[in-house]
């Protein structure tokens, strides 16, 4: 999973998975967002700004969560509920993309697709 395209190509694959994914994103270990998709006819609710700023915050949680690691296990995901929306970040392998950001509406039942929709796809991406 190096090249930008293949980024982009799991983004998309993500993003096509299910109707109830808004937004898939994958920032650089920096938190500089890379690559993204959006569902087709979406409003978005935050500006390109407040994205990147999001991306840069979530590469530090996730980071944060690293220092439980030999005790709790490795992190496969983490989760919040908005009042407008659901959003998950995924721990990939990869030193240099080490988060994949994914959002839903909140109808969503968000972990059945993580866990059964998402993961196999980013599984199959880094096999590939």
């Amino acid at each position: 999973m190096k090249a930008k395209e293949d980024l982009r190509r799991l983004c998309n694959q993500i993003l096509e998975s299910d109707s109830s994914v808004r937004f898939v994103g994958i920032p650089n270990k920096m938190g500089r967002q890379i690559v993204s998709s959006y569902r087709n006819g979406l409003t978005l609710l935050l500006t390109p700004q407040e994205i990147e700023m999001f991306a840069i915050e979530s590469v530090l949680r996730m980071n944060t969560r690293k220092d439980f690691e030999s005790k709790l296990g490795r992190p496969i995901y983490s989760f919040t509920l908005y009042e407008k929306i659901k959003r998950a970040t995924i721990t990939l392998e990869s030193e240099e993309y080490p988060i994949l950001m994914v959002s839903f509406d909140k109808k969503a039942n968000h972990d059945y697709i993580i866990m059964d929709k998402i993961l196999p796809i980013i599984r199959k991406v880094a096999l590939s």
